[in-house]
């Protein structure tokens, strides 16, 4: 088969080999974009924005609900009609990709639809509908394949018709009831959004806590708000076995305990199948669950690699943050390194769970003496205001010998918009007496870091 050369061909097309395909195209490159699924990635189809719309729709029911203890009556009947609705004509338009493929092509890279997979180095394989193109590259190979749902070895699992977080954002109505396996971010952002329609919501996570890479002051209050608002939640259990007949999936536990629920999701993780993608080609381990990459993502000679496939964290803000050091790097512009101090992820729950940098756990395991502080946002002046619905904390992690912070939670209404300026400060390494002489609005959530400062152990700091 004759192989037709390019400048580059991108192996996936989510948020970040989408912009790093524009960004190379308009550099100059004659750039082939290879996507087997839609492009975009999973976060504007069945992640980021379907899920979002699904939670302001849950927290709007709660809101609700509140009114009671608040400003007088309210009768809150929920609807997932108008949700899916939303879900289906403004988030992803049906699931057709037709607008970003013509966004792509209009940048002026050339897409084809199919699996890449490195065949030789420089070399992609595409298989299509119509039989297998070969790509050549001059300059460049970037892999941002994006991962696939984990489903876990339990027997009687993969024969049954469980959902995904695809399946779930594709749904048409609430289920009755529904089991949960796995208490990451997307098991907890589905479970009560779901739980808040009216399902009866149960999860499973055979960890001890939810959110386990999070502090566990966190994970903690997540789970006491979950059981107040009905969540049955069973840590430290594994699922044995599932079993379904035409109305409901039976899941036996480890403890000899059963749950029966209509629907069953699996929300235990995701992986890259990076033997089928062809890394071994180029050298790379094909048995991990990531590529290794440099502070210019690049993976070996001639291949750079972004996105989830490179283990610092599944978000769309980190893929599109690297699609733009590798662009550069490819094109020979510009000298960034990837600096990944203060990442920031936001689960959103309700309170949203947020966090920067470093836990007080992963600092130890580094070797850094830190020292902590915590408050509870419903003692500040915003919560006590806010009553229904205050349930919170702020934590931050501080390294007394240089004065900064290394890391900081936020679990509050709207904690994700707060954890900004604590990324800054983690970022920056803005000194920690520096945030103290701060002026902080009053009365907002955000006036908790200030409390929370005030907190730190003095010495050192």
């Amino acid at each position: 088969m004759d192989a037709e050369e390019v400048d580059v061909v991108v192996i996936g097309l989510g948020p970040g080999g989408e912009d790093a395909a524009a960004r190379l195209a308009a550099g100059g490159l004659s750039v082939v974009g290879v996507e087997s699924r839609l492009v975009g990635g999973e976060c504007p189809y069945f992640a980021c924005v379907p899920t979002k719309m699904m939670v302001r729709a849950s927290d709007a029911l709660a809101e609700g609900r509140r009114v009671a203890e608040l400003a007088g009556s309210a009768q809150v009947s929920p609807d997932w009609t108008p949700v899916a609705d939303r879900i289906r004509d403004e988030a992803t338009t049906g699931w057709d990709d037709t607008a970003a493929v013509q966004r792509l092509e209009k940048s002026g890279a050339r897409f084809v639809r199919g699996f890449g997979r490195i065949s030789a180095p420089g070399e992609v394989s595409v298989s299509t509908g119509n039989g297998d193109r070969v790509f050549r590259t001059r300059r460049a190979i970037l892999l941002n394949p994006g991962t696939e749902p984990v489903v876990p070895p339990v027997d009687g699992l993969r024969d049954s018709p469980y959902w995904t977080n695809r399946d779930a954002v594709r749904a048409r109505e609430a289920p009755e009831s529904l089991l949960v396996l796995g208490g990451g971010p997307v098991g907890v952002e589905l479970a009560q959004v779901f739980s808040r329609f009216g399902t009866r919501v149960a999860m499973v996570e055979h960890e001890q806590r939810l959110l386990g890479p999070f502090e566990p002051e966190a994970s903690e209050l997540l789970e006491s708000v979950f059981e107040a608002e009905g969540i049955d939640v069973r840590t430290g259990e594994r699922a044995e076995s599932v079993a379904h007949d035409d109305d409901s999936f039976t899941v036996r536990l480890g403890s000899g305990a059963e749950l029966t629920a209509q629907r069953l999701l699996v929300a235990t993780g995701r992986r890259t199948d990076l033997a089928a993608l062809g890394v071994a080609a180029v050298g790379l381990d094909d048995r991990g669950r990531t590529i290794d990459v440099d502070v210019r993502m690049r993976a070996a000679d001639g291949v750079w690699a972004i996105g989830d496939v490179t283990g610092r964290g599944a978000f769309t803000h980190t893929s599109v943050y690297q699609a733009r050091i590798a662009a550069n790097d490819i094109l020979g512009q510009g000298h960034e390194n990837a600096d990944y101090r203060a990442v920031p992820a936001v689960t959103f729950t309700d309170p949203e769970v947020a966090m920067t940098g470093l836990t007080e756990a992963a600092a130890h395991d580094r070797g850094l003496p830190v020292v902590t502080a915590t408050t509870g946002i419903p003692a500040s002046t915003r919560g006590w205001i806010h009553k229904a619905g205050n349930q919170g904390l702020i934590k931050l992690v501080a390294d007394p010998r240089r004065g900064v912070l290394v890391g900081a939670t936020v679990v509050a209404p709207g904690g994700g918009e707060i954890l900004g300026a604590l990324a800054v400060a983690v970022h920056g390494e803005v000194p920690v007496e520096r945030l103290r002489h701060m002026i902080y609005a009053y009365p907002t959530f955000h006036r908790a870091i200030e409390a929370t400062l005030a907190e730190l152990p003095a010495s050192g700091i």
